[in-house]
C-alpha cells in the first residue's frame, strides 16, 4: 500500500480531533502528528495536543469494519481484567478514510515475560459456551469467520483450515496442497481423543509482534483477533515466529499447564497462519505448508 504524507490541516484530521474532543469532553486541538513505526496494514500515527496524546490508525475507508472488530476485542481484552491493552477511544470514516483512535501507549521491547505468560493463562480462563465470536473480524487483512459452533472440531474444520484452504484454491494454490489439505480436514478429529478444549479467550493473532512492555515493564497485547477458541492456538502462534522468552512459557504452565498432544497440535494450529500466509504473501509459503499437513498425516498413522 503506497502510503502519502498527511498535514495536520488535511482530511480526516480535523474530524478525527472534533471526534475525540467529543469523546474525552473537551476540546482537544492538535498540536503535532507524527507516524508511529510498526504498522504494515494500516498507518499508524501519535496525534498530539498540548496535554494529551492518542494512537491513531489510518486506512481506506472501506476498512471501517476492521476497526470496530479490533476495538469490539480490545474491550473484550479489557473487559478481562487480565493484561493490558490500548483502550479505544473511538472509530469513524469519510469518503476517503477510516480511522481508529486508541490510548496511547509508550512501548518498550523488554519487561516481566513472566506477567505475559500468568496474565495470557488468565485471560484463557474467561470462557464462553460455544466457539467463535459475536463478529467475523479479521487476521492480518484476511477476512476471518466466527460463527459460533458448539464444536470445536467442526469450527476449525470450517471456519479456520477449510476457509484458508478454499481461499488458497481461489488464489491458484491447487494440486497437492488441496488433496493433503482434504486429507487432514478428513481425519484431524483424531488429534482430540484425550482432550477437549474449552472457548478460551483468545488474542488470535499472538506473535512477537503484537506485544510489548510499557514503561514499568509490565505486558501489553495489541493488534488481536479476538475469538473463543482453544487457548492452545495463542500459546502455538508464540512459538512460530522465534518464540516467547523462557519465563512466558513456565509462568503459563504453572497457571495452567497443558495437555499431553500439544506438540503436535501446535502444527496443526499454526498450519492457519501459515496458509494465511501464502495467502497474503505468495508462493514462498507454500512448500512449509505441505511439509506441516504430511506431517501431521504423518503422526495420524
Amino acid at each position: 500500500m503506497k502510503r502519502e504524507p498527511l498535514q495536520i490541516t488535511s482530511p480526516p484530521w480535523p474530524i478525527i480531533a472534533a471526534q475525540i474532543s467529543q469523546h474525552i469532553r473537551q476540546a482537544f486541538v492538535p498540536q503535532s502528528l507524527s507516524p508511529v513505526g510498526g504498522g504494515c496494514i494500516s498507518q499508524t500515527f501519535c496525534i498530539r495536543s498540548h496535554n494529551q496524546q492518542f494512537f491513531i490508525k489510518l486506512n481506506k475507508a472501506r476498512y471501517l469494519p476492521m476497526f470496530e472488530a479490533e476495538a469490539a476485542g480490545l474491550e473484550a481484552i479489557l473487559n478481562s481484567a487480565s493484561l493490558r491493552a490500548p483502550q479505544p477511544l473511538c472509530s469513524g470514516n469519510d469518503h476517503d478514510h477510516a480511522w481508529l483512535v486508541l490510548e496511547f501507549i509508550d512501548l518498550q521491547n523488554h519487561g516481566d515475560a513472566a506477567a505475559l505468560g500468568a496474565g495470557l493463562a488468565n485471560m484463557h480462563h474467561h470462557t464462553a459456551e460455544t466457539f467463535g465470536w459475536i463478529r467475523d473480524n479479521t487476521i492480518g487483512s484476511t477476512p476471518q469467520k466466527n460463527t459460533a459452533t458448539g464444536c470445536w472440531i467442526s469450527f476449525w474444520r470450517e471456519h479456520r483450515l477449510g476457509y484458508q484452504l478454499n481461499l488458497a484454491r481461489k488464489n491458484g494454490y491447487t494440486g497437492s496442497l488441496q488433496s493433503l489439505g482434504e486429507q487432514l480436514l478428513s481425519e484431524f478429529q483424531h488429534f482430540f481423543t484425550d482432550t477437549m478444549p474449552l472457548p478460551s479467550l483468545l488474542h488470535g493473532d499472538l506473535w512477537g509482534g503484537n506485544h510489548a512492555f510499557d514503561t514499568g515493564g509490565q505486558p501489553v497485547i495489541f493488534d488481536p483477533a479476538v475469538y473463543y477458541g482453544d487457548r492452545e492456538t495463542d500459546l502455538a502462534m508464540t512459538e512460530l515466529f522465534g518464540g516467547f522468552p523462557p519465563d512466558f512459557y513456565a509462568a503459563y504452565r504453572d497457571t495452567w499447564p497443558v495437555e499431553a498432544g500439544y506438540a503436535t497440535r501446535r502444527q496443526l494450529y499454526n498450519l492457519y497462519h501459515i496458509l494465511n500466509h501464502l495467502n497474503l504473501f505468495g508462493p514462498q509459503y507454500l512448500g512449509q505448508a505441505e511439509l506441516i499437513i504430511k506431517g501431521l498425516l504423518a503422526e495420524l498413522g
